[in-house]
């Protein structure tokens, strides 16, 4: 046995038509792209563009979404091929469990399990802030010590977040067509209330504002000691704020805002139609997703100095300033809605990960049993559902938001670098959808994904490798034990991967 076999893909797709781990084929391309916008679109787009267009780029921070969304979609296309030639659940796990062997796989496993758990327990306590806001608009005030706390420590109990987690698990175990029929209402609320708010906007944009659009070079991001980015530690190399370096660092900040496509992937066992609908859920989101990040640039940009930006609440400063306060009991009802899709999207993200972990023997093999009524994996539902809950509840976990990009990112890469790997293993797999200019392509994605990962601080470097740790650990004690490959399931073995 070896810790570089690999899964055929034959039998993954065989697995996924064995009748207690089959799930139900029942999303569109259409719930696949509603899918995607409802995992990328959060509060972000109410915060984080005003905070790189103060801190970073100003106007120009337009031309930073672009070639974020540019980046970001080079790691979309190398999903999107494996999604189309590979339609089982696991996302990245299973393309590279396919393509760079068992341990590897299990790394990216672990990473998107750190990725969304992570995500989902720091977005539901986003949401309930959000939601405690909006209550005190409408003039119904929420217990202070029942809420999100300003400076939270262990042991504060959230219940807002808590009764978010547990609707919302309760309704994705019913089934994952419910799970979607909820979250497309949902999504288009946020995007109503979005589309709404920059419709009216444009009515207070400046054109005195844009002017500079692009304003001199200020000079770099300060930071020292462990909060420092690895690359600034290793090479000297800071951030730039403003002008034109200024913009490949907001690129940096904002390519986060897109995180999220790749939760697409995991459903590609539930598509009717996965070779033709997955490509077009995991781009389609990423193309309307950037169309209204750059709008709701142009419209903050507009109506306020990027100078004089609130970084805290961007879109709803800016509307108090020209005099219209209610906007903000609009934009905490769209940021209330936007929230409850991501977190919705991100546990059943991580149940599917899960999933596919367990069917192949890396986790217990009876947490994978399907519900025969609901279609869905039941206990590893409530498993993601107790473990997020818990931690949304009771941690601070918005200290550590930045073990989600890590992880993220290293999942990116490993999925980029797998495209012409398995191009070169399996020329004969038939590919509905292919990434242009291989393997140039792939690389880049990969290369910019590292470059990525570096400009992310020491302690988050320092907390990932304790997380890595702890994988391997499992790995050599369980997994690699009782593994169905390894123990003869499909027993395909390959070198070490040489580039």
């Amino acid at each position: 046995m070896s810790v570089w076999r690999t899964k055929s893909i034959e039998q993954s797709l065989a697995d996924a038509e064995t009748p207690e781990f089959q799930l139900k084929k029942r999303l569109t391309a259409v719930d696949l792209t509603v899918f995607g916008i409802g995992v990328i679109i959060g509060a972000g787009i109410f915060t984080l563009t005003g905070r790189a267009a103060a801190q970073y780029a100003g106007p120009g921070v337009v031309f930073s979404f672009v070639i974020a969304a540019i980046c970001c979609g080079l790691a979309a296309l190398c999903y999107a091929e494996f999604a189309s030639s590979v339609p089982v659940s696991g996302s990245a796990y299973t393309f590279s469990y396919a393509t760079l062997g068992e341990m590897l796989a299990w790394i990216v496993g672990w990473d998107l399990i750190l990725e969304m758990v992570l995500a989902a327990s720091v977005v539901a306590q986003g949401w309930s802030a959000y939601f405690v806001t909006f209550l005190a608009e409408i003039g119904i005030t929420w217990p202070a010590h029942l809420g999100p706390q300003d400076q939270p420590a262990f042991g504060d109990f959230n219940l807002a977040a808590l009764l978010l987690v547990v609707a919302l698990v309760g309704l994705i175990a019913i089934g994952i067509k419910e799970s979607l029929r909820v979250n497309l209402v949902l999504v288009a609320i946020k995007l109503f209330i979005v589309c709404f708010v920059i419709v009216a906007g444009l009515f207070y944009v400046s054109g005195a504002n844009y002017d500079p659009f692009i304003p001199a070079r200020a000079g770099g991001v300060e930071s020292e000691g462990i909060h420092q980015p690895l690359i600034q530690w290793a090479f000297g190399l800071e951030p730039q704020t403003f002008g034109v370096l200024g913009i490949i660092s907001a690129a940096s900040v904002v390519f986060f805002a897109y995180i999220g496509f790749d939760v697409v992937a995991t459903t590609a066992e539930e598509a009717k139609n996965p070779q033709r609908d997955l490509p077009r859920g995991i781009i389609g989101s990423l193309v309307i997703c950037t169309i209204l990040y750059v709008a709701v640039a142009l419209v903050i940009t507009g109506m306020v100095k990027y100078d004089e930006i609130d970084t805290s609440a961007a879109l709803a400063t800016a509307f108090r300033d020209v005099g219209q306060g209610g906007f903000a009991t609009l934009i905490s009802a769209g940021a209330v809605a936007g929230l409850t899709t991501v977190v919705m999207t991100l546990i059943i993200g991580a149940v599917r990960v899960l999933f596919a972990m367990s069917r192949d023997g890396l986790l217990p093999v009876r947490l994978a049993h399907v519900n025969p009524k609901t279609g869905t994996p039941l206990r590893l539902t409530f498993i993601v559902g107790a473990v997020v809950a818990v931690v949304a509840t009771f941690t601070p976990v918005g200290r550590l938001e930045e073990m989600v990009n890590i992880g993220t990112l290293t999942a990116f890469a490993l999925v980029s670098i797998a495209v012409p790997v398995l191009r070169k293993r399996r020329p004969d797999l038939p590919r509905s959808f292919q990434v242009p200019f291989n393997p140039v392509l792939p690389i880049v994605a990969a290369l910019i994904c590292i470059y990525l990962t570096l400009n992310l601080s020491i302690e988050t470097w320092l907390r990932f490798l304790v997380w890595m740790a702890i994988g391997f650990a499992i790995y050599f004690l369980y997994s690699y034990r009782n593994s169905r490959v390894g123990k003869g399931g499909d027993d395909s073995v390959v070198e070490p991967l040489h580039m």
